[in-house]
This record gives C-alpha cells, sequence and structure tokens, in this order.
C-alpha cells in the first residue's frame, strides 16, 4: 500500500514541520511510501525563482538527513513531463464548479482583482501527484481532505469513462501529532513563511540562534504550554513543573531541540556542501517513481485517446 506526503518550499524547514511530519516520515514509513517536494505548488503566488530552486535543494537534503528512505523521496519537477501529461488529461476531466468550489482558492482569491490561474487548477495538479504513483493513502489535516476528495472524484470518473487506469485513494487523518506554535506568539502555529521568524525554531539554526529565539519565548500561559509541547516531543518525557522557574524551563527547552535538531542539521549540511551526491540521491528517486509511474500514465494517455 502505497501512502503520499509532500511539504512545499515555501521557506525553511521549522521545527513544527520536523516534528510534527518528517520525524514520523521517518519513523513509520515505508519504502512503497512517496515523499516528496512539491516545489511546482510552490508557484501559485509569486515567487523568485532562484530561492525556489535554493529552498528545494534544502528542503530535499532536511528530508534524507531526517532519516526518510532515499528511495521514497523526490522532487515533483523532476516528474514535470509525466505530470504535465497527466495534469492536462485530468483537467479535461475536471468541472470549473469542482475547481472553484476548493475552499482555499475562495479563501486565497477573496478581495483579490487577478490571482494566477494556478491558484485555481493546482488542485488538479495535487490529484495528478496523487493518482501518478497509484497511492492508495493520503494522510492530510483537515483543510486537505476536499483536495483528497477531488482526486477520488476524478479518478472514479475516468475509471468510469474510459476504463480503470487509477486507484481510488483515501484520505487519512493522522493522529495528532505535536502541536507546535510560533514561540513568540503562541496563539498560531509556527510558519515556514512567516514575516517575522524571531519566534520561527528552523532546522538549520545554529546552535545560538536556537537559544536566543527560546529565551525570547513569551511567558503566557500559552508560551509556557507550547514550550513544554516542545520538551515532550522532543524528549518522550513528561517535563518537571518549571512553571514558577521560567528560565530554566526555557534553558531547558533551548538544549532539548538543539540536541533533537543536530544530527539533522549536521547531515543537511553535509549534503548541501556534496552536491554531487545529493544530486545522485535526487536523481535516483526520481528514478524509481518515474518508473513506477510510468505505465499508469501510458494507460491513461491510451484510454483517454492520446497513444
Amino acid at each position: 500500500m502505497i501512502r503520499l506526503s509532500a511539504i512545499t518550499p515555501s521557506g525553511q524547514v521549522h521545527l513544527g514541520n520536523y516534528l510534527g511530519a518528517l520525524r514520523t516520515w521517518a519513523r513509520e514509513g515505508t519504502d512503497e511510501d512517496v515523499y516528496f517536494i512539491s516545489d511546482l505548488h510552490a508557484m501559485t503566488s509569486s515567487h523568485n525563482p532562484q530561492r525556489l530552486r535554493s529552498l528545494t535543494r534544502e528542503q530535499f537534503a532536511v528530508l534524507i538527513a531526517s532519516g526518510i528512505a532515499p528511495e521514497s523521496t523526490c522532487v515533483q519537477s523532476d516528474l514535470i513531463r509525466e505530470l504535465g501529461a497527466l495534469n492536462w488529461v485530468l483537467e479535461c476531466t475536471c468541472t470549473y464548479g469542482e475547481a472553484a468550489r476548493m475552499i482555499q482558492f475562495k479563501e486565497k482569491s477573496l478581495g483579490r482583482d487577478s490571482v494566477r490561474l494556478s491558484l485555481l487548477t493546482y488542485p488538479v495538479l495535487m490529484a495528478a501527484d496523487i493518482l501518478l504513483q497509484g497511492t492508495a493513502e493520503v494522510p492530510v489535516g483537515e483543510d486537505q481532505l476536499q483536495h483528497v476528495e477531488l482526486a477520488r472524484a476524478l479518478a472514479r470518473r475516468f475509471n468510469h469513462a474510459y476504463g480503470e487506469a487509477f486507484i481510488v485513494p483515501t484520505a487519512v487523518v493522522p493522529k495528532v501529532g505535536a502541536r507546535i506554535k510560533d514561540l513568540s506568539d503562541p496563539t498560531r502555529k509556527m510558519d515556514k513563511s512567516a514575516q517575522n521568524s524571531t519566534g520561527v525554531v528552523f532546522v538549520l539554526d545554529d546552535p545560538d540562534l536556537v537559544r536566543r529565539k527560546v529565551r525570547r519565548a513569551v511567558s503566557s500561559t500559552e508560551g509556557i504550554a507550547n514550550l513544554t509541547e516542545i520538551l515532550v516531543s522532543c524528549t518522550g518525557k513528561d517535563p518537571e513543573d518549571y512553571t514558577s522557574r521560567f528560565a530554566d524551563l526555557k534553558n531547558v527547552v533551548a538544549e532539548a531541540v538543539i540536541e533533537e535538531l543536530r544530527p539533522v542539521r549536521d547531515r543537511t549540511l553535509e549534503l548541501l556542501a556534496d552536491p554531487a551526491e545529493l544530486d545522485r540521491v535526487r536523481q535516483a528517486g526520481a528514478e524509481r517513481a518515474r518508473e513506477r509511474a510510468q505505465h499508469r500514465l501510458n494507460a491513461a494517455l491510451r484510454l483517454s485517446g492520446l497513444s
């Protein structure tokens, strides 16, 4: 059974991404699963090409450094020819009404005179990501359930109209993992693309910077709860009662975070310093994903009358 998950290079990978997703992928993933960098999805709004390319390489290195099996990883744009072909077939299967009903499109386009067409159509590309790999389960948050439902609808519609080509995927909402909040504003979650990063701990932050960020964490009830959550997630142990000694709690959390991220940070920097090795791993992952997808794409093209 194939499961598929992705992370978008809209910013650097942070502590919340690692504890809430990447670490779980490394611990629970199988060699059948697919974990990829969704760099095409990052183009639905204005972006800097050089920064996108850099963040994509960095995030791919973090995936490998986190312990995810290299053969299960890839970068979305490395399959752009396969995805582009299937995306067109699926766009010809999808209706405008289905795409326009997506909640995220409504929210992001509300009150704006002009938005990129890709903001409307990227859920179809997401469906192509899912269906191309023969995905059976898609672990997603509540906000992405609608997108998986679209993939299910398109798979069923194509299969009924032209012949069986796609597995109809199932959305799976994982058990609640670490809910890591912004250190400077614990009412919101850590965000890769936050304009103010003083409360966001990134995987590649050096230890001294991690200490400074944690020491600046707010001392509200929510702030203490957030630091406690981080400590439990990093150590797996119930923390002592530090609520009356907030400075001690900050010091303990900072050191726990540094030790948790140290091997990931070190391995990521090692991979980024060896571009030939990183390229080799990336190419091998792309080739495996391409080989697994090719027969499914060929079937979809043939059944729809294109080859």
